[in-house]
């Protein structure tokens, strides 16, 4: 009862100050007003009327901004909700006077058209003294002057809001004294105050000229590419790049808009800006049973988190390595008991349980990300890609049939693309089989195809960190090799979203960006680090490719949904032609000549 009565106070208090001064408004409006209309000879002016219509304007301010809520702390005071809310109560007292005054009998004394004046000069000095008291309130607040002097990049709503907080507080440890934009229009434009001065180009002189010694990018939806020439534009002109956090991070609570940090090895290679849209997602997977194979590894688990945002009525998380299900569990539910019925632990290679399993638990979306991955490690063990990548699919895929799944989307590799490798043919298989199952049923069942995932576990980052802190050398196989890279956020994003466009048997490729040539990585991760580290070539290892192509030859590329998303079609591959298959696939010589 108690915390009940202290919700209940607020919206019963009365601006008091506030409308006191607004009153005295009105007692100064419509006396100028009147003298205004009347040619400014005060004889002609009823001090009585004049005075009896004061009276009546600030009860009538009185009663109206406690109705429209100007009085009540809806609003801060001098906000634009503020500044709207005091436009229609004093529009509404205007209103009520001149109505008023015009079913009174004639008179001389008060002119008909005074409350129309009065009504444009109180709006004009309210607005006023609320803009006055805003502009000193956050003059006050502005950052002291041993603050660093800061430049901000983009002047679109992101960078507005950036300059506003740092201007709103007086402890920020940032200081702006000029905004950085690209288009040419904005030359001459303030962000709340703080000059727009030039172009990326000229960031060099302009550093210089302020004084700066930050930067802050604030571009909402920026890529990588882009990240990587500011990121070089900042290095040459003796800047500290700084970089909001990611809208993953602000949704789910990891981050708040205002955090910035140091920008890192992974935004400047990683960052995709992805447009979700949530209607077509939610259609397919609110309120549905989903399953998740391969749940304790890095996609498998982003996967989790981003789909319990949808309100599933189930998340069934399945893999065979029980620690990894353990930290999917803590990042979705916030523990990690490991008694609950939406952990499985359970290995896809065991047809006879992953089939009992989907039977019981009668899932209706699935997405297949369990796998085999490392490359090099397949290619001295082909018969593993087979039994997990192959079979291990093949299994899901009947399990799926008999449990009546109606959506899956197996998960797979720009690898499979025109496969020279152990891994890629047999996710290429993987893909074949799906669309397989896919006629076969008439089933939603589809495959998605992307790149390498950033921060993955024994990934090219984690690796090149760890060499780095080891003292070096970093190994790179060769001085030109490129590979595409997306972020697990990012890429999870598009596989939810893939999963709810996508057609029966087709493959659907994500748009990865530019490929990033790993000597570019391996130099700006030792130059973010500040140590003397050796470079040390080792040439490509068997299986690997120079260049990673998204789409094979001969596959079409379609958008016709998403400008992220690619569509095609591949031809199926029936089970009964496995053992075929597993000879070509095992017979190295075999597999050369493939390739």
């Amino acid at each position: 009862m108690i915390r009940d009565d202290f919700r209940l106070k607020p919206s019963l208090m009365f601006r008091w100050p506030e409308y006191l001064m607004d009153a005295g408004v009105w007692a100064v409006a419509l006396p100028i007003s009147t003298l205004i209309r009347v040619d400014f000879d005060a004889t002609r002016i009823s001090p009585a009327a004049v005075s009896g219509a004061v009276v009546l304007a600030a009860l009538l301010q009185a009663a109206s901004g406690w109705v429209l809520g100007l009085y009540r702390f809806r609003h801060p005071y001098g906000s634009r909700h503020d500044a709207l809310s005091l436009m229609l109560v004093v529009s509404s007292v205007g209103a009520t006077l001149t109505i008023g005054r015009l079913f009174v009998p004639a008179s001389d004394d008060f002119p008909r058209s005074a409350p129309i004046i009065g009504f444009l000069v109180a709006f004009v000095l309210m607005a006023g003294v609320r803009l006055l008291h805003r502009a000193l309130r956050e003059r006050d607040l502005r950052p002291a002057e041993s603050a660093a002097p800061t430049l901000v990049y983009g002047a679109g709503d992101l960078g507005q809001h950036v300059v506003q907080q740092m201007n709103k507080d007086r402890y920020s440890p940032f200081r702006p004294v000029g905004v950085i934009d690209d288009n040419p229009r904005l030359r001459d434009f303030r962000l709340e105050g703080v000059p727009v001065l030039g172009s990326r180009a000229e960031l060099t002189r302009i550093a210089r000229g302020t004084g700066a010694e930050v930067l802050i990018f604030a571009v909402a939806r920026a890529d990588a590419e882009l990240l990587r020439e500011v990121s070089d534009a900042a290095d040459a002109a003796g800047l500290r790049l700084l970089v909001l956090p990611s809208l993953a991070d602000i949704l789910e609570g990891r981050a708040q808009l205002g955090d910035l940090r140091d920008v890192s090895i992974d935004d400047i290679i990683g960052r995709h800006p992805v447009d979700t849209e949530m209607d077509s997602i939610a259609h397919y997977v609110t309120g549905k049973r989903i399953l998740v194979t391969g749940a304790g590894g890095s996609i498998g688990s982003e996967l989790c988190r981003q789909l319990w945002r949808y309100s599933p009525a189930e998340v069934l998380m399945l893999d065979r390595d029980e620690s990894g299900l353990h930290g999917t569990q803590m990042s979705v539910f916030g523990h990690g008991l490991l008694d609950t019925k939406d952990v499985i632990l359970a290995d896809i290679r065991d047809k006879d349980v992953l089939s009992a399993i989907l039977t019981q638990r009668r899932p209706e979306v699935v997405f297949h990300a369990a796998a085999l991955k490392h490359l090099p490690m397949l290619e001295q063990y082909p018969e593993e890609a087979w039994k997990t990548n192959v079979l291990g699919t093949l299994n899901v895929l009947e399990s799926c049939r008999t449990a009546g799944v109606h959506t899956l989307v197996n998960i797979s590799t720009d690898k499979a693309a025109d496969p020279t490798s152990f891994l890629g043919r047999s996710k290429r298989i993987a893909e074949q089989l799906t669309a397989w199952m896919a006629q076969e049923t008439g089933m939603r069942y589809l495959s998605v195809r992307f790149g390498n995932v950033i921060g993955s576990r024994g990934s090219m980052l984690p690796t090149f960190l760890a060499q780095i802190e080891a003292g070096g050398p970093i190994t790179v196989t060769d001085p030109e090799v490129t590979r595409y890279f997306m972020s697990i956020p990012e890429a999870c994003q598009l596989v939810v979203q893939a999963g709810a466009i996508g057609r029966p048997g087709e493959v659907l490729i994500l748009d990865m960006g530019q490929p990033v040539r790993i000597l570019d990585v391996a130099e700006r991760m030792i130059a973010m680090s500040g140590k003397q580290i050796d470079i040390t070539f080792t040439g490509l290892r068997h299986g690997e490719k120079l260049h990673e192509a998204l789409i094979d030859v001969g596959e079409k590329d379609e958008r016709p949904f998403h400008p992220s998303i690619s569509h095609t079609s591949i031809g199926g591959i029936d089970p009964s032609e496995l053992p075929n298959a597993y000879e070509i696939f095992t017979n190295r010589s075999a597999q050369d000549s493939l390739t």
